[in-house]
């Protein structure tokens, strides 16, 4: 019987692309993981940031007995990917940012990616927008706060209006008229991003992407599980009362604190 699929990120924010994974194949088993001990992977040396997650990642999977990864985050993914294809020997998917999409459906061809500060100064982000964007105006704008207030709301505390006013209102006086949502963690904040903005700036993710590539790598072999499927959500650093009553309502049965280096 083959394992759980491991979803990876530094954060709560992996949760958005592990909600969309699990609306296409509810009768996997599913591993979370996430590194908060080291949150938010924006502010990381690059080279930090790649040993340790492969290491922690790769020890993961072998614990598990993953049948696939994740990687459930804009910043990891612009720098691990390659990394983690050589070390293992199951398929590694991970996050875009959704540019492609945004360039298409931008009909002022004004659009903006909203991300770390990492992920904003990657080449590999400046490829795609030459790529796919090369004929709109590009915006881009950095907040490592924005991750941090996604987990606090991922915690149970109230989000107000004036702490994304005064992170969005750059991105507000624009006046694009779509945004790339380039961090895992910002879809937590999507009501009240969308509240500040207004209905006419177009919010896309890269949630249901990431969804449909897992489900085509999938084998398609009839599974003769019974029971519950497992939800078992993993972390680096021990986490408030409030993020494990959100965990437990997200659908995990278990939750505990694993070792790092």
């Amino acid at each position: 019987m083959s394992g759980p699929i491991l979803v990876f990120d530094s954060g709560v924010g992996g949760l958005s692309i592990l909600e969309e994974v699990r609306k296409v194949l509810p009768d996997e088993d599913y591993c979370y993981l996430f590194d908060n001990a080291r949150l938010p992977y924006g502010e990381l040396d690059e080279l930090e940031l790649i040993d340790g997650c492969e290491s922690l990642i790769a020890a993961t999977v072998d614990k598990v007995n993953a049948s696939l990864v994740v990687i459930a985050c804009n910043t990891a993914s612009t720098l691990v990917l390659p990394v983690l294809r050589k070390a293992l020997n199951i398929p590694v998917v991970g996050v875009v940012p959704a540019i492609k999409p945004a360039a298409l459906y931008s009909k002022a061809e004004h659009i903006g990616l909203l991300a770390t500060p990492g992920t904003i100064k990657r080449d590999y982000t400046h490829s795609l927008i030459k790529e796919f964007a090369s004929s709109c105006q590009v915006e881009l704008f950095g907040s490592s706060e924005l991750v941090l207030l996604a987990e606090k709301k991922a915690a149970g505390n109230i989000i107000l209006q004036e702490e994304i006013s005064q992170l969005l209102y750059p991105i507000k006086a624009s006046a694009l008229d779509t945004l790339v949502l380039g961090c895992t963690h910002f879809p937590i904040l999507k009501d009240e991003i969308q509240e500040y903005l207004g209905d006419e700036v177009l919010l896309l993710d890269s949630g249901k992407a990431v969804a449909a590539r897992v489900s085509n790598l999938i084998e398609r072999d009839v599974k003769l599980k019974t029971g519950n499927k497992e939800m078992v959500a993993l972390y680096t650093q021990e986490i408030e009362e409030g993020l494990k009553k959100s965990l437990a309502e997200f659908g995990f049965s278990s939750l505990s604190k694993v070792q790092t280096g």
